[in-house]
């Protein structure tokens, strides 16, 4: 067995792959529209209840931008997070991740599969909600997206 490469110790999760990549630009264009309310974040370092992680996207309730001041890792837990998976990755995997975000605080995971073109969505509490065809509605957040938005 091959040991794990830098940015998968790093970063706990697997290397992007090109559909990885693909959904996750698709995702960040489609939440474009809700920059007056929310900011968006890519890969972006968290430090949650002490634990390190770097969701695929983080969305946060607007924050201003302050080109002056950077912060290495945040330690707010966003409102949402957005976990793709890539290959070969158990969703388990996801599925424990999005566990640890809602002790911390988080409102709402999106586990996306792109080999079956579905978007899951999690919140503490309640019943998950998949979608692969129709628009997913974000109850916690009010964010909106098509299916088909992230898999043209």
């Amino acid at each position: 067995m091959q040991a794990p490469m830098s940015y998968e110790v790093e970063r706990g999760k697997p290397l992007p792959s090109k559909n990885h990549a693909f959904a996750q630009c698709f995702l960040l264009g489609a939440l474009s529209r809700y920059k007056d309310e929310y900011t968006v974040f890519s890969e972006l370092s968290l430090e949650l209840d002490g634990v390190p992680l770097v969701p695929d996207i983080s969305v946060y309730p607007k924050m201003p931008i302050d080109w002056r001041h950077d912060e290495l890792q945040l330690t707010m837990p966003p409102a949402l997070v957005i976990e793709i998976l890539s290959a070969n990755q158990p969703v388990d995997d996801l599925v424990k991740r999005a566990n640890h975000y809602f002790a911390a605080g988080v409102r709402s995971c999106w586990i996306v599969q792109p080999s079956s073109r579905t978007i899951a969505v999690l919140s503490p509490g309640k019943k998950p909600e998949r979608y692969s065809s129709g628009v997913v509605a974000d109850p916690e957040t009010g964010i909106e997206v098509a299916v088909d938005e992230v898999f043209p």
